[in-house]
């Protein structure tokens, strides 16, 4: 892979979730990042190793200004800088944004905060589920006779967080590289969870999203969006939405033709969701699998992280680094033309 951000000098201090995840996609892409740890913290314990790769780490007391004038000199040098602290933290300590961007007019500033610089939550502290909770968009996910489940740690942190910290540092430095000047990016998890589900606030607006959960097209209501249990207790993925996809489904699993028509018809969903139940029920995991391996029907069998790592679709989709495996960076960029073309043989 290219290293596009080798010349990128970062300045990182330590924190959890999606600033250091954020800080990682910048140095998985060659940016030299500098994590200010506290002093007696390792990496290990400062941040999640993976989270925490291709870093330089320097232990500093921000507490004392001999440790805080260290911290200013590497952002003097520095292309961009990112924290994670609530609110006011960072000018306690002498190094908010009004107090070190005059050391170097062309830094980007990168805050990523759960609710946002401002606002009556500002200063609570929240997770990833809390802001999902609030975005409205909770509500939408899971069992309409269940209570809402947590969709792991990765849509506000990582998808509504580090990801358009990550996003909104490199425009901004796009910017900076062609004026001269720096800019300050703040990134609230609740903002970017907001805009992340912009698709589906268009089909609200737009009366194609309503009723309760599992009522709707993507949310489990439809019988050709959603999972079904096999004999063997295993799950496949059905996402059969287009009508030739859906129409391959019902040839292969050889269920009534009449259901390819009515794909759209509500009323018959219950009695096609009950037929897919039926025939799935009806064979193992692998044996789905199988039929299934060359199909455009769109049915994925659910796999374990561990079947996930030995499938071959997804072998390079991981990588080793002191012989642990864990995600490749992403995503995958290469140099055009290639190093070979236009070369002669020798």
């Amino acid at each position: 892979m290219n290293a596009p951000l080798q010349d990128v000098h970062v300045v990182e201090f330590s924190g959890l979730g999606p600033a250091p995840f954020a800080a990682m996609l910048l140095a998985d892409m060659g940016a030299k990042v500098t994590r200010i740890l506290r002093p007696g913290r390792s990496a290990r314990t400062e941040s999640q190793a993976f989270l925490g790769r291709n870093r330089n780490d320097i232990q500093l007391d921000l507490r004392t200004e001999e440790g805080r004038e260290k911290a200013r000199d590497l952002i003097r040098r520095a292309d961009a800088l990112i924290e994670g602290f609530r609110p006011g933290k960072m000018e306690k300590l002498g190094l908010g944004p009004d107090q070190v961007m005059p050391l170097n007019p062309r830094l980007i500033y990168g805050r990523m905060t759960g609710w946002g610089q401002s606002g009556p939550l500002a200063a609570l502290a929240g997770h990833d589920l809390n802001y999902l909770a609030l975005s409205g968009l909770l509500s939408l996910i899971g069992p309409q006779d269940a209570p809402p489940p947590p969709p792991l740690n990765l849509v506000s942190d990582f998808g509504g967080g580090g990801m358009y910290l990550a996003f909104g540092l490199l425009t901004a430095l796009w910017q900076a590289r062609a004026t001269g000047k720096g800019a300050i990016v703040d990134a609230a998890m609740v903002h970017g969870t907001t805009h992340l589900a912009t698709f589906i606030h268009g089909l609200y607006a737009g009366g194609r999203w309503s009723g309760p959960r599992e009522g709707n097209l993507l949310d489990g209501g439809a019988p050709f969006y959603r999972t079904y249990e096999t004999r063997d207790g295993r799950y496949v993925a059905v996402a059969a939405l287009e009508a030739e996809f859906f129409q391959e489904l019902v040839e292969t699993l050889q269920l009534d033709p009449s259901f390819a028509g009515d794909q759209y018809n509500r009323g018959r969903w219950p009695e096609i969701a009950e037929s897919l139940r039926r025939v799935f029920a009806a064979r193992d995991l692998s044996e789905w699998t199988e039929i299934f391996a060359h199909s455009d029907a769109c049915v994925s069998p659910v796999l374990t992280l561990d079947e996930a790592l030995a499938h071959p679709q997804m072998r390079d989709c991981f990588c080793q680094r002191a012989g642990i495996v864990e995600p490749a960076p992403a995503p995958r960029i290469t140099s055009w033309p290639p190093d070979h073309i236009g070369e002669r043989p020798s």
